[in-house]
């Protein structure tokens, strides 16, 4: 691991768990993974790791960013189910 990076937040839980970036000052940090967005936020909570000091981001789940989610309503009154292509 090299030492010229300035990371300060840990994520935890998650497709991420473990993984150490710059939070930039964020309250909540977003990734794309895979078509859909991952959110963590921050937490109160602070570990140790290889001798420095980080603030723990809980995950928060996974957000579609097409805005329809398994079991959601259609506007013609169906149901979202992002598995049947059909959409019925």
């Amino acid at each position: 691991m090299t030492t010229d990076t300035n990371y300060d937040i840990v994520l935890v839980g998650g497709p991420r768990d473990g993984g150490l970036m710059n939070s930039v000052g964020s309250a909540v940090v977003e990734l794309e993974i895979d078509g859909f967005i991952h959110r963590y936020v921050l937490t109160n909570q602070h570990t140790e790791q290889n001798g420095s000091q980080y603030t723990v981001f809980n995950y928060d789940g996974m957000i579609d960013p097409k805005g329809a989610m398994p079991g959601a309503e259609t506007p013609d009154g169906g149901h979202h189910n992002p598995v049947d292509a059909d959409g019925e």
